[in-house]
Formats: structure tokens, C-alpha cells, sequence
């Protein structure tokens, strides 16, 4: 993945991050206040439905300011009048269970002579036979005295942000899944940093080693010359042959070189085509030339179909030759028998061209079709590898061809040859 990319992931995950911890905790928050209202509406519903009760019984509440939200979870009444505690718990217990709110409280009743509230008891839904009346003292926490009151109860809730939050259990679980999913993507991005970085240092490292490579490819080059141009090696037939050895593996070897050179300059995006009119019948022609040699050392055939009327195309006629050189040389290697192999040129619609190079060869199945172009792949063949190389070629050939921006594909079935096709 190009550094462009990576760059992209990066910062479009990070934004989709924030975002998405800003939306739930937005979410988050207003669930929270949905529900703490709520809560709030069904206490002051209940305690205005205990105030009538009180009514009822003859007592007369103020007109106004009856019911005061001391803090989050506690709340006193003013009834103006004497309380009693068996009727107080009846209704608090009733009205509560009419809201649907059964949630343990606690209550105590204010005492005007000791300032102090002088009743309290423990209110639990869950267990009502172990409900106990409690000493001042024993109440968990003694109920705040609301100096505005005479005449008032308190009730606080111990448990109420448990309860909300037990309202929220299913927003909560899926903000617990989409924590975790974050987590992963963190995990995932920071896996792919170091694979990359990893990537670079390789490419680097080969990068490096090949230009290092130039210099003794270039001397063996010159050496081999000064070989084949002395007489006393050319008149011993077995020295002459070494030295042809020596010229066509280092030209195989400067070959792969130039090709790994070029790739790393298609993967880093400085790499620059030199594209000039080139007549593709008189390119084919000379590719036919050079390799024909080479193909009937294998006992086989190399011949072409030039049928395209208009063959001049715009395109880099160095990489372009070093294609169909791959192309052809592959032809030949993956060929169980003698390679009989057609360069056909022909028009299509549009005004292109459609380059094809079709064989006899062994085949590539439909699994490895669509693997055949990625950098390194070779076929496998088992414990066989009598077809050397790097899985560089197609590679190469399929790079060039997106960069002059034209088609490439590949048609093959196992024993029945195959056809590459470059639409221009």
C-alpha cells in the first residue's frame, strides 16, 4: 500500500473515531438525561399523589412550594401538618408502585423540637417482609434538615444511579461493542504501520542490493566482451562456449536487475514514461526476431498475425518490448512440449488496438488466474521447479500496461494453452 494511502486510512479512521466517540458519548449523555427525568418525573408524580393522600385524611398542604429537590437522589414534602409514620410508608409504598418506580428508599419525618428527622425506615421492593424500622442512627446516612420545611417528610433513593443505569443496560452493551471495535481498529492500524514500515525496510534492502549489483553486472559485462573479441578464446571452442554462458546469464541477470529497479520506481511514484509514436507491427517484428532463436532451440514455432490497419500507438517502446519479451518468454518456459506461439495484432471498436499473445502451453488454472499478476506469485508446480524466476514478469508487464493506462487480461485452461490480451 502506497504511502498516499496509508496516509488516508489514517487520518479518515482517526476522524471516523472521534466522530463516532463523539456521537456516542452525545448519545450517551442524552439517554442519561432522558432517563434521569424521567426518574425525576415519576418521584414528583408519586410524592404530589402521597401529598393528596395526606388531603384526604384532612391535612391542608400549602398552596405552593410542596415539593423540594434537595439533591439528585433526595426530596422532601412539606405536608404542613402532623405525619404519621403507618400511613406515610403505606402511601410512599403505594404511589411508588403506581409510577413503577420499585426502587429501596429511605424516609425520616422531621422532628420540630429536636430540629433532627426523628423517623426513619429502610423501604425494600425486592424484600418487603425484612422491611425494619430504623433508629435515626441506624439510617445509613442521616436525611438532611430542609430549615424552609415545619412540617415535612424526606425521602432519598441510595440506589438511583444504579437504577439508571440499569435503564441504560442496552446502550451501554452496544457502547461496550463499538469500544471494542474501536480498540480492534487501533490494533488493526497499528499492525498495518508495522507491516508497512516493515514493507519499506525490505524494499529498501533490495532496492539497495541491486544498485549495488550494477557495478560487478557492468564489469562482468566488459570482461565478457574482451573475452569474445580475443582470438586465442574464440579459436578454443570450449572456452568460447563458457564465455557465451558467462555473456547470456549476466545479460539474464541485468535483465532481472533493471526490472527490479524499475518496479521500485512504479511503487514510488517517480517513475516517468517516455512515450513516442511507435509503429507496433515494426516492434513485434523485431521481438519476433530476437527471441526466434530461442524458441526453436525448443524444437518450436514463433509466428505472427499482423491484421491492425492503424499500428502506431503512443507508448514507451523500451518497456513495451521488454513486455512482450516477458510475454514471450513465458510462453515458452510453461510449455510441456514444442511451444508453437501467435503475436496477433487486429482493430477494435474505439480506435484501439487489441496485442495478443497466445500459446500451447501448459495452462494456469482458475484459481492461480487471478493471482498471476501479483508481485512475486508463481504458480505452484509442487517439488518441480524446473522453470526458473521471481514472479516479477507479470508483475512488471501489468504495472507498465496501467501506467500507459491500457487493459490487460489472461484466458488459460490446464493443458490447453493460454492467451494474454493488451487492449491499447
Amino acid at each position: 500500500m502506497k504511502n498516499t494511502a496509508i496516509n488516508r486510512v489514517v487520518i479518515l479512521g482517526a476522524l471516523a473515531i472521534v466522530g463516532i466517540i463523539a456521537t456516542q458519548g452525545y448519545l450517551l449523555v442524552n439517554t442519561w438525561d432522558a432517563e434521569e427525568k424521567e426518574y425525576q418525573e415519576k418521584v414528583t408524580i408519586a410524592l404530589q399523589n402521597v401529598v393528596k393522600d395526606f388531603e384526604k385524611l384532612g391535612s391542608t398542604p400549602p398552596a405552593f412550594d410542596i415539593i423540594s429537590q434537595v439533591s439528585s437522589n433526595y426530596w422532601v414534602v412539606n405536608i404542613n401538618d402532623f405525619i404519621d409514620p403507618k400511613n406515610l410508608e403505606h402511601f410512599l409504598r403505594t404511589e411508588l408502585e403506581a409510577v413503577r418506580l420499585k426502587e429501596d428508599c429511605e424516609y425520616g419525618i422531621y422532628n420540630c423540637d429536636s430540629k433532627k428527622m426523628a423517623y426513619g425506615k429502610y423501604i425494600s421492593f425486592q424484600d418487603p417482609v425484612d422491611d425494619r424500622p430504623l433508629a435515626p442512627a441506624a439510617v445509613k446516612e442521616q436525611l438532611p434538615v430542609h430549615d424552609a420545611y415545619l412540617y415535612y417528610f424526606g425521602i432519598r433513593f441510595p440506589h438511583r444511579n444504579s437504577q439508571i443505569f440499569s435503564n441504560m443496560r442496552l446502550a451501554l452493551i452496544f457502547s461496550g461493542i463499538l469500544l471494542v471495535t474501536i480498540l480492534f481498529f487501533v490494533y488493526a492500524m497499528a499492525i498495518i504501520l508495522r507491516q508497512k514500515r516493515l514493507s519499506e525496510m525490505q524494499k529498501d534492502f533490495i532496492n539497495n542490493m541491486t544498485h549495488e549489483f550494477k557495478t560487478p553486472i557492468s564489469t562482468i559485462r566488459i570482461s565478457t566482451d574482451v573475452f569474445l573479441k580475443s582470438e586465442e578464446i574464440m579459436a578454443n571452442a570450449r572456452l568460447k562456449q563458457y564465455a557465451n554462458i558467462i555473456q547470456e546469464q549476466n545479460t539474464r541477470l541485468n535483465n532481472q536487475v533493471e526490472k527490479v529497479l524499475q518496479l521500485a520506481k512504479i511503487e514510488r511514484d517517480n517513475f516517468r514514461l517516455n512515450l513516442e509514436e511507435t509503429d507496433l507491427h515494426d516492434l513485434v517484428t523485431g521481438v519476433l526476431e530476437g527471441m526466434k532463436v530461442q524458441v526453436e532451440k525448443q524444437g518450436g514455432s514463433l509466428h505472427c498475425e499482423l491484421l491492425a490497419k492503424s499500428p502506431t500507438i503512443k507508448a514507451d517502446r523500451l518497456h513495451l518490448t521488454n513486455i512482450l519479451h516477458n510475454l514471450v518468454d513465458n510462453a515458452t518456459k510453461y510449455c510441456s512440449s514444442a511451444p508453437n506461439i501467435l503475436l496477433k495484432t487486429q482493430d477494435i471498436e474505439g480506435g484501439k488496438v487489441k496485442l495478443q499473445v497466445i500459446d500451447n502451453g501448459i495452462g494456469v488454472t482458475k484459481e492461480n488466474l487471478t493471482k498471476v499478476f501479483e508481485k512475486f506469485y508463481r504458480v505452484p508446480t509442487g517439488d518441480v521447479h524446473n522453470v526458473k524466476g521471481f514472479g516479477l514478469g507479470l508483475f512488471y508487464t501489468k504495472n507498465i500496461c496501467e501506467t500507459h493506462g491500457w487493459k490487460i487480461s489472461m484466458e488459460s485452461e490446464p493443458g490447453k494453452g493460454t492467451t494474454v490480451t493488451i487492449i491499447i
